[in-house]
């Protein structure tokens, strides 16, 4: 496969099979043609709206737009008609500095395709003019990409912390990394794509960080969500993302902007305009 294989992967959706829905007249995601049926069974929380659907004019504040809509998540996941909650709150909102219009619970962000935020984190040791990379398993009993490589530290942007807030808890939860070391990560830009998953449709903009690690330290896993660690040369992972797709989906990105941004993969690499655009694409919008 080429490297643009994971550009593609992480860019496919078809438009025609979802309808918008909206707060008031901003579209904040999208839906399922089926699920959006369901939604108009419950007409005090959404109404046809265009070719879509709006949540009712009535729910015009953040708390009763998030507790109602909450109310029949609870039940629908009750029903087993959506995936099992998750009890984490994400932010409903079009653009990372606009406020919150409400939250939905990361397991139905999918089903009702809103705009996701997380943090990665590419962890990489310099050993003389070598340059290697912590490389982390996921743990099999992960809902999502179970078993897949994935970065030393990477995580979905709850509701109530900054990205640097985000960025240290995980730090600390998945690879033992302190808080004074964390805090040295250095942001180095974001990632875009909008891609059909098996948890529903994936909008997302993911905020990357580089931090430069020491050659003693050896990452350990809190919370069970890592199976372990391994330090890979950028080569071999570079050499993998040609070879495989054992990365999940998004790191697969995140690690091809870090090949990019640290001459790892240069401009007479065949496809590299394209690589570069991909990872700045704008997602594609209905016609």
């Amino acid at each position: 496969m080429t490297l643009l294989k994971h550009i593609d992967i992480c860019n496919h959706w078809v438009p025609g099979d979802y309808s918008p829905w909206y707060i008031g007249n901003t579209r904040q995601g999208w839906l399922k043609h089926d699920f959006s049926e369901t939604l108009l069974q419950y007409p005090e929380l959404f109404v046809s709206h265009g070719e879509g659907l709006q949540l009712a004019p009535a729910l015009d504040t953040f708390e009763s737009r998030t507790s109602t809509v909450q109310g029949l998540l609870t039940e629908l996941a009750r029903q087993e008609k959506i995936p099992a909650l998750r009890n984490e709150p994400f932010a409903v909102r079009q653009q990372w500095d606009a406020p919150a219009l409400m939250t939905l619970d990361r397991g139905a962000a999918g089903i009702f395709g809103i705009r996701g935020y997380g943090v990665h984190m590419n962890g990489f040791v310099r050993r003389g003019n070598e340059l290697l990379l912590w490389v982390g398993r996921r743990a099999e009993d992960k809902l999502s990409a179970p078993g897949k490589l994935d970065h030393i530290v990477a995580g979905g942007q709850p509701y109530g912390l900054s990205l640097q807030e985000n960025l240290i808890k995980e730090a600390e939860e998945e690879a033992d990394i302190s808080r004074e070391l964390a805090g040295k990560a250095i942001p180095c830009g974001m990632l875009s794509y909008r891609c059909e998953r098996e948890d529903g449709l994936r909008d997302d903009h993911i905020f990357c960080f580089d931090l430069e690690l020491p050659e003693s330290f050896v990452p350990r896993n809190i919370d069970g969500e890592v199976a372990g660690f391994e330090l890979w040369s950028a080569e071999d992972v570079l050499e993998n993302l040609r070879e495989t797709e054992d990365f999940k989906y998004n790191v697969a990105l995140v690690l091809l902007h870090f090949m990019i941004r640290h001459g790892v993969l240069s401009p007479d690499e065949t496809g590299y305009t394209e690589l570069v655009q991909g990872l700045s694409r704008i997602p594609a919008e209905p016609v």
